[in-house]
């Protein structure tokens, strides 16, 4: 009879296990947080860099290689200039501009255009330019009149289109940025368009990072933007006569302070007293592409060439320091590897890197080095676990993969790389019975 009652006891509790069959018992796994802060400094000590502040970045991944006072935030000038362009191309591509498209500047464009002691090209008022035109006026000379012009016919209003580089830049991650004029004068040189209840003084203002996550975020979603910033110098025409257009930018090919080891092609300058010479600069070499920003470099006159030194300089330590790595696809890390499964035959499961991905690594630092956790896709979850069946090769969730001995920050504040995770193998899912007396066994 006690068998017969041990017996009666696990058929009710079995009973009672698939009245309580969503309930199921199975293994969790917590995934690592990725941290939400910026790095200001890393690596200062290894270059000495006479500038405020700076930041050397992977253009395709983020990666930050270098970055001193990198999340201070700083006057911007004509750097202003890469929303304004962002803005123009994203216009282009959603059919908003046509590149021969006609625009007449307002007033307050004009007479801005017309002032000398900015970088300029004379605009008439009653006169018509085409889209590209102005947009390479912009880009090769930092015309401030041009980029006005642009914004109006974008916006509508100065004010309006100040609106719309603001919800960009929030867009883009960049939650504290200043801007005030589409072109980076301050707002009282823009007159008549100055950006209403913000003082004459008010200035553009962006942290070194978000200058080169702004740079990124440009090459990325544009890269067209690229055979402009790469043209030494051209011509526009006003009407009734032309003006030279110098790029800015004489780390290019053939211009004043340019090296052959370092092909620069692009960004853009921005200068004034106040924010001294600043320089957002990106180099394609060896089949890579960096982006490096200094900011606060010295301004003796209009011939200094310091931000032109110290980005050869900060290019260079990159260039040096780092080897730029493949890290293979099929990567497994033990413990940090395995996922929860939700009703499966097998209560976990293994995963593996389904691509490769590339890092930059320390001198010294080999692939070995790199590590990761992977963390499942939610969305294929059913309580707290992957809903069985799971195929093999299935896309389960991602790798946060980081390097041991070396720091991996990135420029949109996450540390580590992220790459997919795949299932290594199938996971069938439990039969009735199996999930039953796992209910069973979660009650003691």
């Amino acid at each position: 009879m006690k068998t017969f009652s041990q017996l009666k006891k696990a058929v009710a509790g079995v009973a009672t296990g698939l009245a309580l069959f969503g309930a199921g018992v199975y293994v969790t796994s917590s995934a690592t947080q990725v941290s939400a802060n910026t790095t200001s400094n890393l690596k200062t000590g290894d270059v000495n860099l006479n500038v405020k502040s700076a930041i050397a970045i992977d253009a395709k991944t983020g990666q930050v290689l270098y970055a001193k006072n990198a999340n201070e935030k700083r006057e911007t000038a004509s750097m202003s200039k890469l929303m304004t362009l962002y803005l123009v191309l994203d216009a282009i591509d959603n059919k908003k501009l046509s590149w021969d498209q006609k625009i007449s500047p307002s007033a307050g464009a004009a007479k801005v255009s017309q002032n000398t002691n900015y970088s300029n090209v004379p605009l008439k008022a009653d006169h018509e330019y085409t889209v590209r035109d102005l947009y390479r006026a912009t880009v090769i000379y930092s015309a401030n009149g041009a980029a006005m012009a642009l914004a109006d016919q974008i916006g509508g209003t100065q004010q309006k289109f100040i609106d719309m580089m603001r919800a960009e830049a929030k867009k883009m991650g960049i939650k504290d940025a200043e801007f005030y004029t589409a072109n980076g004068l301050n707002n009282g040189d823009v007159e008549q368009d100055k950006y209403k209840g913000a003082p004459d003084s008010a200035t553009n203002k962006m942290s070194a990072n978000d200058v080169a996550l702004l740079s990124q975020k440009l090459i990325q979603d544009h890269p067209e933007v690229l055979k402009t910033t790469s043209i030494k110098e051209a011509k526009f025409d006003n009407g009734d006569t032309k003006t030279d257009m110098p790029n800015w930018n004489w780390m290019l090919k053939g211009l004043t302070k340019s090296y052959s080891a370092l092909p620069v092609d692009g960004l853009k300058t921005g200068t004034s007293d106040t924010a001294g010479a600043n320089f957002a600069a990106t180099v394609h070499k060896d089949g890579h592409r960096v982006i490096t920003v200094v900011m606060g470099a010295r301004h003796q006159n209009d011939q200094d060439t310091a931000r032109f030194e110290e980005t050869q300089k900060l290019m260079s330590y990159v260039y040096n320091n780092y080897t730029y790595t493949n890290v293979k696809s099929g990567l497994n890390f033990k413990k940090d590897s395995q996922l929860p499964v939700y009703h499966g035959k097998d209560l976990t499961i293994p995963t593996k890197t389904s691509k490769g991905t590339h890092i930059w690594l320390e001198k010294g630092v080999d692939a070995d080095s790199v590590t990761g956790k992977v963390s499942g896709n939610k969305k294929l979850y059913k309580k707290n676990g992957l809903e069985a069946p799971i195929k093999k090769g299935q896309k389960v969730g991602s790798y946060k993969l980081t390097v041991k001995g070396q720091e991996t920050p990135f420029v949109n504040g996450s540390n580590g790389f992220k790459t997919q995770a795949v299932a290594s193998q199938a996971d069938k899912k439990a039969n009735i019975f199996v999930i039953g007396w796992r209910a069973v066994k979660g009650l003691f």
